[in-house]
């Protein structure tokens, strides 16, 4: 014997039907849990994004309070940060392209040239005193 059982609007209900949810009763969970994802997204990136910009506006303070206590101007902002340090020079020899600071360098009448190695450094000074040699 199936019962039925009466909603609270009156109607009547099969009893293997309750518990059952409507198909927009469900999407609307999906699209309440999309949204929260979402507005979650993009205040996880606000907090980044406000993090590196009080990083950056500290690092500028710090940058003047320190040229401010040696008594110099304050600087461009290229070699304080680094950027100086992560320049890249061409390898006359290879072409490769090499951070500033780990090139080997030579100076060559007045003009200084970065290597990426020591081995292009001497394929450089080899070929250049052959080719005086050979006038």
């Amino acid at each position: 014997m199936q019962t039925n059982l009466i909603d609270p609007r009156g109607f009547t209900v099969p009893k293997e039907l309750v518990g059952f949810r409507k198909p927009e009763e469900s999407m609307n969970f999906l699209a309440r849990m999309m949204k929260f994802l979402f507005w979650l997204l993009i205040v996880s990136w606000g907090v980044a994004l406000l993090r590196q910009l009080l990083a950056w506006i500290s690092r500028g303070a710090q940058t003047e309070q320190r040229a401010a206590g040696a008594g110099i101007a304050s600087p461009s902002g290229d070699t304080w940060h680094g950027a100086a340090a992560r320049r890249l020079v061409r390898d006359p020899v290879c072409g490769l392209h090499v951070a500033e600071a780990l090139a080997v360098s030579l100076r060559e009448s007045g003009e200084l040239l970065h290597f990426c190695s020591l081995a292009c450094r001497d394929k450089h000074v080899n070929g250049r005193q052959r080719m005086a040699a050979n006038g």
